[in-house]
């Protein structure tokens, strides 16, 4: 409480109505798969276009090299062809790819991430210099200098007295006083105005370049102590890493081990050896230990692998949970709260499709889509294939989409996986997401796999498959808007995801309520702000009900709590919401009327 110690008045401010409430959003969808490049480990990447996909991840994967894992990017690109507007990648490897590597000299540089791609990466080094300055007095390792900026303790320096030249390296700096690790073989003191004596530190740019990318990094040192040194400067580059190798190491290329492992062959942050004196004596010039004499040097990585892509596992998909930062597959989303659609599209094996239902099962803020392999064309056979899930948090769709392949230059199939993520988020945008994603044309669809007919619809839609069928003059819609549950309560897509909606809107919005006082004035504010929020969504549609009594109830109070409950810390508030169905079949019943009637 405020303290009132001396006569006045006092004005105070407390919070007693409704706290507002923002909905969460529902058209954020997450992607797995195989891919050109990226990284396989740690945090799926958020991308906002084809375009930034292709700049993070490549581009599209040819049949006879990737074979059924290739769906990926152009799942990403019909995301975002049928309206999304927000994804998360997640690219997988087999376990044997490997990352490109080289050397330029004591200079080791491995691709950012394993694939073939990092073979076209071509590195080139020029010498180059952030300071340089007049030498006024040398006393001993000791030199006085016009202009000590730039210099800095661990510096590689070229010394030059008109017309020999010598390295060595900084000690410190102070002042205006240079100290060396040892006196200088070469006399570079000069007080004129006008002199060819100087002392100028050595770095090198370095020019990374792959197809249309390039990146550079201007006057980085070889010293791992550095603050400019090249493995620090080059931390966030998308093409390549760096570290300068131990003395005695091979020169030699030395690809990764295994993706995406640290720079020195082993998990987490890598070392920092001192960098290795090259031939030519002690302190050498960063471009003599790369190997280059006052020129450039480069060198194209190499070693680089994609694995044996033709016999992937369920286990790359499915991944690894290695703490965090370093999980792998569909675990690197458990640290991820944005994603609410998940596909791994083309991937139809039991394994990944039982575990990714699983995932957004128990993650209760996820809805997975899924697809039939596209050689089930039966209805027996899909009916076998669909009879292996039961759950509220997934729904599969089949035929496969003809569309066009820009890498074929013709028609291909694809599965219907990344389009219908499209057509989730271009509903839940349009319309919002209590409207069932049905009834929806499928953009850049030019055909299907197998066209189904009303009778065979009405075996698989009842089970739960929803298909995607070419009507005359109308194009081809998604005629489907069914879970994989067998429970008639969660039988429609979006009821499964309106409650999602709803109860990650009321988790993220009152986080403000824990710890405050469990009394008759909290529940009060509960119960206005869930309230305000339930009525927005009726106002919206999203609930039935004519009134807003018909279409949601809030308790919060004694009716809710025990004593027990209370003694305990423990607030609970009923919440129940009467969610709008779609009009799955439309009936019209017609009779004959006569003129006297």
């Amino acid at each position: 409480m405020a303290e009132y110690l001396h006569p006045g008045v006092y004005t105070e401010e407390y919070d007693s109505g409704a706290v507002p409430m923002q909905g969460v959003s529902t058209s954020t969808a997450g992607f797995i798969g195989l891919a050109e490049r990226g990284t396989v480990v740690g945090a799926p990447q958020f991308v906002t276009s084809f375009a930034d996909y292709k700049r993070i991840y490549g581009g599209y994967l040819s049949d006879a090299r990737y074979g059924d894992a290739r769906f990926l990017p152009y799942a990403v690109e019909q995301f975002f062809l049928n309206g999304g507007s927000r994804a998360y990648i997640m690219r997988v490897a087999p376990d044997d790819a490997k990352a490109s590597a080289g050397d330029l000299g004591v200079l080791h540089a491995e691709a950012a991430n394993p694939g073939e791609w990092g073979n076209r990466i071509k590195i080139t080094a020029v010498p180059s210099s952030k300071a340089k300055t007049q030498v006024f007095s040398a006393t001993g390792a000791d030199l006085t200098v016009k202009n000590p900026d730039g210099f800095n303790a661990g510096d590689v320096v070229e010394l030059f007295d008109g017309s020999k030249k010598a390295y060595a390296t900084v000690k410190s700096v102070m002042d205006k006083t240079v100290t060396l690790e040892a006196a200088p073989t070469v006399d570079v003191a000069d007080k004129s105005i006008v002199t060819q004596k100087y002392i100028r530190t050595c770095e090198i740019t370095v020019t990374v370049k792959i197809d249309d990318t390039e990146e550079t990094f201007a006057d980085v040192s070889l010293n791992p102590f550095a603050a400019n040194y090249i493995g620090i400067r080059a931390e966030k580059s998308e093409i390549v890493s760096f570290s300068v190798k131990a003395a005695g190491a091979a020169s030699a290329p030395a690809p990764s081990p295994s993706p995406d492992k640290g720079k020195d062959g082993k998990d987490g942050k890598d070392s920092k050896p001192a960098p290795a004196p090259a031939s030519g004596g002690a302190n050498p010039s960063p471009i003599a230990q790369l190997g280059g004499n006052d020129a450039a040097v480069s060198v194209t990585l190499s070693g680089g692998s994609d694995g044996s892509t033709g016999k992937i596992t369920p286990d790359v998909y499915v991944g690894a949970d290695n703490g965090p930062g370093k999980r792998t597959g569909l675990q690197a989303f458990i640290e991820n709260n944005n994603v609410s659609i998940m596909a791994i599209p083309g991937v139809t094996d039991p394994t990944v499709q039982s575990t990714l239902i699983a995932f957004c099962e128990n993650k209760t803020s996820c809805f997975a889509i899924l697809d039939i392999p596209i050689d089930k064309k039966k209805v027996d056979e899909i009916s076998a294939f669909r009879d292996m899930y039961d759950s509220t948090y997934a729904a599969i769709y089949h035929p496969w989409l003809e569309m066009l392949d820009p890498l074929l230059k013709r028609t291909a199939y694809f599965p219907p996986s990344g389009a219908m993520a499209g057509i989730y988020a271009r509903v839940d945008t349009d319309r919002g997401v209590h409207k069932a994603p049905a009834n929806e044309t499928v953009s850049g669809c030019t055909g299907l796999s197998c066209n189904y007919n009303d009778a065979e619809q009405d075996i698989l839609n009842p089970i739960g498959v929803n298909l995607i069928r070419a009507f005359t003059g109308r194009g081809i819609r998604v005629w489907g808007a069914r879970t994989l549950s067998s429970n008639g309560l969660w039988k429609y897509i979006n009821v499964r995801r309106l409650f999602i909606y709803v109860e990650q809107s009321i988790k993220n919005n009152t986080n403000w309520v824990v710890f405050e006082p469990n009394s008759e004035v909290l529940w009060s504010r509960v119960t206005r702000t869930i309230q305000s929020f339930l009525a927005t969504c009726w106002r919206d549609g999203a609930l039935a009900g004519t009134a807003p009594e018909q279409a949601y109830f809030v308790e919060c109070g004694p009716t809710t709590m025990t004593q027990d409950d209370i003694d305990n810390g423990r607030l609970i508030c009923n919440i129940g919401i009467a969610p709008v169905k779609p009009a799955e079949f439309v009936i019209f019943r017609i009779t004959q009327k006569t003129a006297s009637e």
